[in-house]
């Protein structure tokens, strides 16, 4: 097993893996989501946690973030895939398809996104200007490639606060800020573990159009798309984990 990538699993996805085994680590933020799980991948072990918890139950606004990254940090991790499902406001991808995006617009609000607190915790105030580590978006596009598998190189990622969709309106506000994805939980995900030195990107399963982009309901969408897209991203994470098995 690549001891030093994990995974952190999004909706949609948590359901399909059966944990090899199952670790509880405590931090000084809190509690994680769940426990670091090992999963196994095609041929590979790799360490996971369920970001919105084992049984689904937290709504992506009151995710302990700090924690999750925090836990992931305490046991080695140097290096975080997050598996992110998205909405799609550009015509970069359609639903079913999978991206791995280059940059980020934060919308959220109220949620805890700094280990940098002052006080004993200090300040500091990280370069972000890259927001996901470049070798590893490029090991994640090589590893499509490799599997034949078609992905986006690119694209921005709005991080919206949730847990509801959006109106048509943000969406056309959002889109002439200049956003391709929306999401609800790349942030703090991506500044978190930057704090800490950990490499993190985003695969994003694009599973609907965004508000007033498609032609039927939202849910319909995701209900149609999003097997397609996770089987796509799980077919890119396998020959991710084994080129790193094999050296590559």
């Amino acid at each position: 097993m690549p001891e030093s990538v994990a995974v952190i699993i999004g909706s949609g996805c948590q359901d399909l893996l059966e944990p090899v085994s199952a670790r509880t680590v405590k931090t000084a933020y809190g509690s994680p989501s769940g426990p670091i799980q090992t999963l196994r991948l095609g041929e590979t072990g790799v360490a996971a946690i369920a970001r919105h918890g084992v049984e689904h139950t937290i709504p992506p606004h009151k995710i302990n973030y700090r924690a999750n990254i925090a836990a992931l940090a305490a046991v080695g991790i140097t290096r975080v895939i997050g598996l992110n499902t998205v909405g799609v406001v550009s015509s970069i991808r359609e639903p079913g398809q999978i991206g791995v995006p280059d940059q980020i617009i934060d919308y959220t609000w109220g949620r805890e996104h700094t280990f940098f607190t002052g006080g004993d915790a200090g300040v500091d105030h990280i370069e972000f200007t890259e927001p996901f580590a470049e070798p590893l978006r490029n090991e994640l596009l090589n590893a499509a490639e490799a599997a034949g598998v078609e992905c986006y190189d690119g694209g921005v990622y709005a991080a919206t606060q949730g847990p509801r969709l959006e109106t048509a309106a943000e969406v056309n506000r959002l889109e002439r800020d200049g956003a391709d994805y929306l999401g609800m939980t790349a942030m703090p995900e991506a500044s978190l573990a930057a704090e800490t030195g950990i490499d993190y990107a985003c695969l994003c399963l694009v599973v609907n159009k965004a508000a007033g982009r498609g032609d039927r309901p939202i849910h319909d969408d995701l209900a149609a798309s999003t097997q397609h897209a996770r089987a796509r991203a799980f077919t890119v994470l396998e020959a991710f984990l084994k080129r790193g098995q094999d050296g590559e």
